[in-house]
């Protein structure tokens, strides 16, 4: 698999994962191994099972970063609850049809609201 298919990310979706941790592969993997979509990847058994690993070391980073800027009081209550709220949208968004002009709204938005939330 060299590329996912235009109809398993919309755009909005691959903007964010352009600016994550994470490549599309990845994010498809996570998905696949969480039984949240039926992907058919056409690369070996051992690129397979290396990005399965390389995801699985990620999403523990990030989850590791994630208690530790929490505990360190870097993410405030008010932080999270903004991240959250942007997940929930995105995920609504997500199963909806957004126009290209819109989309650059929105991503306009996330990116605003996440430069606050993360301003040091």
């Amino acid at each position: 698999m060299s590329n996912l298919p235009d109809d398993n990310f919309s755009n909005i979706i691959r903007q964010i994962i352009k600016k994550s941790l994470f490549t599309e592969r990845q994010i498809a993997i996570i998905l696949k191994r969480r039984n949240l979509v039926d992907s058919q990847f056409t690369i070996s058994k051992g690129a397979f099972y290396r990005q399965v690993t390389q995801s699985k070391d990620k999403l523990t980073a990030l989850c590791y970063s994630w208690i530790l800027l929490r505990s360190l009081g870097v993410l405030s209550d008010d932080d999270i609850d903004v991240i959250n709220r942007l997940s929930e949208q995105v995920s609504v968004i997500q199963s909806s049809d957004v126009f290209p002009e819109r989309e650059e709204q929105i991503m306009s938005v996330i990116q605003e609201l996440l430069k606050r939330t993360c301003n040091l």
